[in-house]
């Protein structure tokens, strides 16, 4: 029965955190910030997702549609398994 009860803790817990990345994407600031970044994105769906998780974990996304990378180091070197860029 304590097996039981820990386990479903731990599932739990995982799936909140999980969650809780989900909603932090969602965020006004990351919103609002990719919203601009991604106004001239050819495929702005996948520009807005790829920015969402960039400024999840970066907490900044730079400047303008295109460049100003400069200003956001993490969201600069952030590499997709294939070594490019991952980060509009």
């Amino acid at each position: 029965m304590k097996l039981v009860l820990v386990t479903f803790l731990l599932v739990s817990l995982v799936l909140s955190s999980s969650l809780f990345e989900v909603s932090m994407a969602g965020s006004g600031f990351c919103n609002s910030k990719c919203e601009v970044r991604c106004s001239k994105a050819g495929v702005k769906d996948r520009c807005l997702k790829y920015c969402g998780i960039c400024c999840v974990k970066c907490k900044c996304v730079p400047s303008g549609t295109y460049g100003n990378k400069h200003e956001c180091p993490c969201y600069r070197d952030m590499k997709n398994s294939k070594g490019k860029p991952k980060c509009p």
